[in-house]
C-alpha cells in the first residue's frame, strides 16, 4: 500500500489550481479577465497556471 506518485501529483495540482483561482478572483482585475483567466486555469490546468504565473494579474 505505497502512495502512488500521480495521485500525489495531481493533489499538489489540484491544490495549486484552487490557489491560482482564489488569487485571481481576489485580484483587482477586471471583471472579464477573471473570468478568462479562471476559464483557461479550469480548461488547461498545467499550461494555465504556468501563463498565470507568468503573466496573470498581480495585486
Amino acid at each position: 500500500m505505497g502512495i502512488e506518485v500521480g495521485g500525489v501529483l495531481g493533489f499538489i495540482l489540484l491544490l495549486l489550481i484552487i490557489y491560482a483561482i482564489v488569487k485571481t478572483a481576489k485580484s483587482s482585475a477586471r471583471g472579464t479577465t477573471k473570468l478568462i483567466w479562471i476559464l483557461v486555469l479550469l480548461f488547461l490546468p498545467v499550461l494555465g497556471f504556468i501563463l498565470w504565473l507568468l503573466l496573470g494579474p498581480k495585486g
